[in-house]
């Protein structure tokens, strides 16, 4: 993985692909384009549904495809949504999780690494595994959410 500086890599993608070694391509921008604007995690699925509103011969397989270099590079992130389904959301320079709404699908990144170091020196312990990796994602009701106090379908009688 390139090492990314301290300036907002996100809206400077283009150049970190560049040093990366991979192409611009109008698909790529287009995906990554998309991403920005989220404020949920969305499945290729739903950027194709989107990008075909302007780029109409772009294909699921080339949506794939970028979303794979992105995630390789450490640009996206792979995120469980609510429903089951598995969505892509951008990443930020440090350290990070997400807390995803039930009710909306918003997704927060929060920091976080030390708070986890215990956990996983006690899970070490008592498993004998060694951990090489984690993922941490919480899921619950956003401000907005609680605000509107409409119950989830689950809760509905």
């Amino acid at each position: 993985m390139v090492e990314r500086s301290a300036t907002d890599w996100k809206w400077n993608w283009e150049q970190y692909l560049s040093k990366a070694g991979c192409r611009i391509t109008t698909p790529r921008r287009t995906v990554m384009g998309i991403l920005q604007n989220a404020i949920t995690p969305m499945t290729p699925q739903e950027i194709l549904a989107q990008a075909r509103a302007t780029h109409t011969r772009l294909g699921l397989v080339t949506v794939y495809r970028a979303l794979q270099l992105f995630e390789s590079l450490g640009l996206v992130y792979r995120v469980h949504r609510s429903d089951g389904c598995r969505g892509y959301i951008l990443t930020s320079t440090e350290h990070s999780h997400y807390v995803i709404c039930y009710r909306c699908g918003r997704a927060i990144e929060f920091i976080g690494q030390d708070d986890l170091e215990a956990l996983i020196a006690r899970v070490e312990q008592q498993t004998c595994f060694r951990i090489e990796g984690h993922l941490l994602q919480l899921f619950g009701v956003c401000p907005a959410c609680q605000a509107e106090n409409t119950p989830l379908e689950s809760e509905e009688v």
